[in-house]
């Protein structure tokens, strides 16, 4: 991953130990309270315990380079943040590192190491781009058409970007899987 171009998602997915679950979710924030002052830290997301995260938090964040995110990784502050962990936690966490449009790809039965090509990625997310896009415009544009353009953007990038994240690629990219993986 060193040396890659673009922006990098880390995704670190932990199991609570039982009645442990408040100090966990304490810790996180304190750890999101000490990465957004680094460097190329683009924001972070947090999934609580679900069927979808096999009862696992899972923990997603996003710097804009690989040099800025493993700057953070392997910081003396990040090293104590972890040491905090001991007893609140099972295990290890599950790490996976994905860099531009790859955490759109993600599909667990897929292994690591395999990757759609960039150009395959480029025309999917192309295609739900425009699709979601011009579906939010019909749908909300109207009624948000009276507000500043910079709050309608703003409006409309979050959509776009949660209904992609969370509902439509992950649907593109297991109805397209033999041709976005295939060989």
């Amino acid at each position: 991953m060193e040396g890659q171009a673009g922006p990098v998602t880390v995704s670190i997915a932990r199991k609570a130990v039982p009645g442990r679950e408040a100090d966990y979710e304490a810790w996180i924030s304190r750890v999101t309270a000490e990465v957004s002052h680094w460097p190329g830290y683009q924001g972070v997301n947090v999934l609580r315990p679900a069927a979808a995260t096999e009862y696992a938090y899972v923990t997603i964040y996003r710097f804009s380079t690989w040099e800025q995110c493993h700057a953070f990784e392997k910081s003396g502050e990040r090293a104590r943040l972890l040491l905090e962990l001991e007893g609140m936690v099972e295990g290890e966490g599950q790490v996976k590192r994905v860099t531009g449009l790859e955490f759109w790809f993600d599909l667990p039965e897929v292994p690591a190491q395999i990757r759609p090509s960039p150009h395959k990625m480029a025309l999917v997310v192309t295609l739900v781009a425009y699709g979601v896009v011009m579906g939010l415009n019909v749908t909300i544009g109207p009624q948000i058409a009276s507000l500043p353009v910079w709050l309608r953007a703003l409006i409309m990038v979050t959509a776009q970007v949660l209904l992609m994240t969370y509902l439509f690629m992950p649907q593109a990219t297991r109805l397209l899987r033999p041709w976005l993986f295939g060989r």
